[in-house]
């Protein structure tokens, strides 16, 4: 059987059951955490984040892609101790958020691939925790030079160890073509790309042209409804579905635990959290006329399928 790595170890496929694709459970700045031992109160947050996964845990979600980056605060050990009090499957991620910091500039594309690739053949952070997909993003400054060097390098890091890519994007920039673009140029198997944060837009066109490239598309935001609200968002998956795209939608929320962006680590947003979707966004999809089978299509075969053709890794 196919296999994908897990903070836990490697499982089947088959056994990811109910996924939701893009998720962080604590995004904390290194280096002010290395200044200031209180920046992030762990014991506190673990226990909150624990209870959080488990609450997923008990409306049917059995695992969690945590798509927290290196340049974000990735901490496996917060991950794997969160993971196993809550007793939810959680994936971790290698690969560079969109910030293009100072340091990068001079390095090659295949140098840093040569230090990313150790998360997933070796382990994440000197653990035997393996990262089993790669992150990347691209935000409202579009794909600068600095950009394309990390869109690179998460296209070489696919072709080299066959894990798959799911990325940040900004809709009103239409980012998520660019990085089709990208990734076509460096010999991607786009079927195993997820092109995130696309439930951010009503723009069918624009999401058409992304799907129409073979990617898989990332409804992933249910929750942040600033953006773009809870019913405009399921209206536009719905729509999706008539059109046929329910094989190529995964559901999430990009919901974090701790966000060290915000003073006190969390936004307030009472819809934003792992129980979203299966409390609140399921039923809404069903109302508008979306079958059981599309939900299990986009919450379980789709995560399945994106993770089961692996590489040598």
């Amino acid at each position: 059987m196919p296999t994908v790595h897990t903070v836990q170890g490697p499982i089947d496929t088959a056994d990811l059951g109910f996924t939701l694709m893009h998720e962080h459970i604590l995004l904390a700045n290194w280096s002010m955490r290395a200044a200031f031992d209180d920046w992030v109160k762990i014991d506190e947050h673990i226990d909150y984040a624990a209870g959080e996964l488990r609450s997923a845990r008990e409306r049917g979600v059995r695992t969690i892609v945590d798509l927290t980056a290196v340049n974000l605060g990735r901490d496996v050990h917060v991950i794997q101790e969160v993971a196993a009090r809550a007793e939810v499957q959680v994936v971790a991620c290698t690969g560079f958020y969109w910030h293009e910091e100072p340091w990068m500039i001079g390095w090659e594309t295949d140098r840093l691939v040569e230090w990313l690739i150790r998360d997933i053949s070796d382990g994440i952070q000197g653990t035997s925790m393996r990262a089993g997909i790669i992150k990347c993003a691209t935000d409202h400054l579009g794909a600068t030079p600095g950009n394309q060097k990390l869109l690179e390098v998460a296209a070489r890091l696919h072709r080299q160890t066959g894990v798959p890519i799911s990325t940040h994007t900004s809709c009103e920039h239409r980012t998520g073509v660019a990085q089709i673009r990208l990734f076509q140029e460096e010999g991607v198997d786009l079927s195993r790309v997820v092109i995130g944060h696309c439930g951010d837009t009503e723009d069918l066109d624009y999401l058409e042209e992304i799907l129409g490239s073979g990617a898989f598309i990332g409804m992933d935001r249910f929750g942040l409804n600033p953006m773009l609200p809870m019913e405009r968002r399921v209206s536009v998956v719905a729509r999706l579905c008539e059109r046929g795209y329910a094989d190529r939608m995964v559901l999430s929320h990009d919901a974090c635990c701790h966000i060290d962006w915000l003073p006190g680590g969390r936004p307030g947003l009472p819809q934003w959290n792992f129980r979203h979707i299966p409390d609140d966004v399921l039923p809404a999809l069903q109302k508008e006329g979306v079958t059981e089978a599309a939900i299990r299509q986009m919450t379980v075969e789709n995560p399945r399928r994106i993770f089961e053709r692996q590489g040598s890794y």
